[in-house]
């Protein structure tokens, strides 16, 4: 994985429908660091991680992410590619075994791919050849965090990571965001709950 040499917000603005989630964010943070984003029910917690990814634009301000080599890019499309993305869809078609979907998605993100060892770190060993339909909301999420690891992208964008998930599987999660910025990476959360990791915050207000 390439290590990142940070990310930088500036006067953010972002509006949709109509209605203006949050104007005038800022926020940084150096590669090896985390951020978690807090702030109510439609505050814009999920928003801003999709505008980071790329799959919004700002209505004002600029993100701008520095590459381990120095290299600083501003363009979304761009950013877009070093960025993991964890979500509430688990991205588990029904009729793919575990095994099968890292697979494939070693495959899309160009990387090798041992699913057995992937899955064993997410404690998903058996289930390696069940369809994925018969996974619970749980093992699904296990599922979408091999994914993530998998990927090897810096900038991971995390949409409740804790969610669904039992008191071992939150540790598991938090472990792999840890070991992530460990390696030079980032991790940045909107999340209704502590991470129980250092990290950097950003608080989002009520309805604008």
């Amino acid at each position: 994985m390439q290590g990142l040499g940070g990310i930088q917000a500036d006067d953010l603005t972002l509006a949709r429908g109509g209605r203006i989630l949050f104007r005038g964010l800022s926020f940084r943070a150096a590669g090896g660091e985390a951020i978690a984003i807090e702030g109510p029910n439609g505050s814009g917690k999920t928003s801003l991680l999709r505008l980071i990814a790329g799959f919004l634009r700002e209505t004002a301000g600029s993100i701008s992410l520095a590459t381990g080599g120095g290299t600083n890019i501003t363009d979304s499309e761009e950013r877009a590619s070093f960025v993991g993305w964890l979500g509430h869809q688990d991205g588990a078609k029904a009729q793919l075994t575990p095994a099968e979907l890292l697979e494939f998605f070693a495959r899309l993100y160009g990387v090798s791919c041992d699913a057995g060892s992937a899955l064993r770190d997410v404690g998903l060993a058996r289930m390696r050849d069940l369809p994925a339909q018969y996974l619970s909301a749980g093992q699904k999420k296990r599922l979408a965090l091999a994914r993530l690891k998998l990927c090897a992208r810096p900038l991971w964008l995390l949409d409740e990571p804790l969610a669904a998930l039992d008191a071992e599987g939150r540790a598991l999660a938090v472990k792999f965001i840890e070991d992530h910025c460990l390696a030079g990476g980032i991790a940045i959360a909107a999340t209704h709950e502590p991470l129980g990791i250092t990290c950097r915050r950003v608080v989002l207000g009520g309805s604008a």
